[in-house]
């Protein structure tokens, strides 16, 4: 499955090195960037419980194939823990797929594998 990131500080780009997936199965978010298959979308949540600017500008014309989300946040921010997957979510009415704290534990990266084989497996039977 394609995976499509917006990183700021590097946390979520650290996290994303670690699915250890192919070079063509992921993409750095960027102005010019359009997406015409079935994707996961991963990203950070800045200020106060804030999508970045980005994130949707990009989702605003590459919405079509978004099939989930995952946010990295920091646990410090109580109840607006990696709020862009609740914000995302709400928007394109597609399952937050996990939240993870900063780059990430060896755990959030094996709950992600697992739910990127259930999304893509889905994806499949769909078609």
């Amino acid at each position: 499955m394609l995976v499509v990131y917006d990183s700021k500080t590097g946390n979520v780009q650290r996290f994303v090195n670690k699915l250890k997936l192919p070079d063509n199965k992921l993409l750095k978010i960027n102005q010019v960037l359009k997406v015409q298959e079935p994707y996961i979308l991963i990203t950070y949540t800045t200020g106060i419980a804030q999508v970045p600017r980005t994130t949707l500008d990009f989702l605003q014309s590459n919405h079509d194939f978004l099939k989930g989300v995952i946010s990295s946040g920091n646990r410090n921010w109580g109840q607006y823990f990696a709020s862009s997957a609740d914000q995302i979510s709400n928007m394109y009415e597609v399952p937050i797929l996990h939240k993870f704290e900063m780059s990430g534990s060896e755990e959030d990266v094996r709950i992600v594998i697992e739910r990127m084989d259930d999304i893509l497996h889905e994806t499949l039977r769909v078609k």
